[in-house]
């Protein structure tokens, strides 16, 4: 009893220092104060145990980004190597150190074909920001200063810096802040499953694959391809509900950048490092970006590092302009987020944990997952590639329509999740899970089950079953 009352007395503790000192991101401040915050005090595999000693399995690796399961002591050993060697040193003065300058040379092997150029950055906002700033970059150096106006998708995520946050397509994440910026449109997502409830009609997946890649190349004759520096993308969209492109539609997009001069920017912060199946997810869907961003599995979100890496042609121009390039973070390439992400990257290879993801646990996912809910009520679609999966939840699967928003459904199905110690996100009414690419079919199970519980209780309360 005293142990149990102790732990629970530190429990008040920490939440009450939060309460009084710690903002949180993406949360409403005072309502979290009135329920007290979670803590989670250690992790072990695809294992988390909060203060009060309850455990989760956490399918969504921690924010899309633990590729090697919690508790890696070969990372954790690399960094403690790096802290005891060399805890800091900048990368301004004619200066590098070896871990970054290893670690820039291996991505140079495994990034698609013709990025050997890379940057260093601390977090996918900040990479996805310094992107854009390349970009406007390159088209001033290429004596083309009008193409300022950047592209990218409704419910897209690529981050929350001012221009990061602009670029995203996900709406409420603009009027706190009086975004987006000048210069930013956005075009519709190969949102499929939305298409009838978007007005659409009844299309076929690669029709409709087809149509949307139309509808960008409608927004850069609307706008004027002189005027448009890039069009950004992630390979899946992540945060805005994982939208799975159909089959026609990359191929697409790719010929119409081309064709009128604009710059491909992938996104790759969710989908890279084996996610998908592949190293990344241009691998997954044959695409040739001009420019790239990561982060998040970069380190298996052991230390914040992010990278942008540049294609052969904006490489040429950026590397021969003969000027400094007037930008750079303290932070950028730290040697210790260096040398973590290194060793993270030997992890993935001697482990074989990115074909593992192609050939066996990742089908091994995504078949258990269509199994499981292929006739639920509530379920209108389970959609996935490798070690990201997404289950729809609609009151009506036959007309693929949603729930009103105002229902909060996933959010409801949601906290079930954790009442049954399952970290599952909620998107909409769109469960999501990414689980660490470490988990055993065993967990995976688990993981299904515990997700199963939620939806049916979550089914139960609307009266389906």
């Amino acid at each position: 009893m005293a142990r149990d009352s102790t732990t629970h007395n530190l429990t008040r503790h920490w939440q009450a220092l939060d309460a009084a000192h710690h903002i949180h991101p993406f949360s409403d401040a005072a309502a979290l104060i009135r329920e007290g915050v979670r803590v989670i005090t250690r992790a072990d595999g695809v294992y988390l145990w909060d203060s009060e000693g309850k455990l989760l399995i956490d399918g969504m690796s921690g924010l899309w980004c633990v590729q090697v399961g919690y508790g890696n002591r070969e990372l954790a050993e690399a960094g403690c190597e790096a802290l005891k060697t060399l805890p800091y040193y900048n990368h301004f003065f004619k200066t590098t150190n070896p871990w970054t300058v290893e670690l820039a040379a291996k991505l140079a092997q495994i990034l698609p074909e013709e990025h050997e150029r890379v940057l260093f950055a601390n977090s996918g906002s900040e990479a996805n920001d310094s992107a854009l700033k390349l970009i406007r970059y390159y088209w001033n150096l290429k004596g083309r200063p009008e193409k300022k106006i950047h592209l990218s998708r409704d419910y897209a995520y690529h981050g929350v810096t001012m221009a990061a946050a602009s670029l995203s397509g996900l709406s409420p994440m603009h009027p706190q802040w009086d975004l987006p910026l000048p210069g930013f449109e956005k075009v519709p997502a190969p949102y499929w499953f939305a298409a009838k409830t978007a007005g659409y009609g009844d299309i076929g997946p690669e029709e409709f694959g087809l149509l949307i890649a139309e509808r960008l190349e409608e927004k850069i004759r609307e706008i004027g391809a002189h005027r448009i520096a890039s069009f950004s993308a992630e390979p899946v969209q992540g945060a805005g509900g994982l939208i799975f492109p159909p089959a026609t539609y990359w191929p697409e997009v790719q010929r119409i950048c081309r064709e009128y001069d604009v710059l491909l920017h992938l996104d790759e912060v969710i989908t890279g490092f084996g996610r998908t199946g592949e190293w990344f997810g241009a691998d997954t869907y044959a695409i040739a970006p001009d420019i790239m961003t990561m982060a998040k599995g970069l380190s298996s979100g052991y230390q914040p590092i992010s990278a942008v890496s540049l294609g052969s042609r904006m490489a040429e121009a950026i590397m021969s302009a003969n000027e400094e390039l007037v930008h750079g973070f303290t932070y950028s390439g730290h040697p210790v987020a260096a040398a973590v992400a290194l060793k993270n990257l030997e992890v993935l290879e001697k482990y074989g944990l990115v074909p593992r993801v192609k050939h066996t646990i990742g089908p091994y996912l995504q078949r258990r997952l269509r199994e499981t809910f292929e006739s639920h009520p509530i379920v209108g679609e389970v959609r996935g590639s490798g070690m990201l999966a997404a289950i729809e939840l609609v009151p009506d699967k036959r007309v693929r329509r949603f729930f009103p928003r105002d229902s909060d459904v996933g959010t409801r199905c949601r906290n079930y999740c954790f009442e049954n110690g399952l970290v599952m996100r909620a998107i909409r009414d769109t469960m999501v899970l990414a689980p660490p690419l470490v988990a055993s079919e065993s967990e995976i199970e688990e993981i299904i089950s515990r997700a199963k519980d939620a939806i049916d209780r979550t089914a139960r309360d609307l009266g389906v079953i």
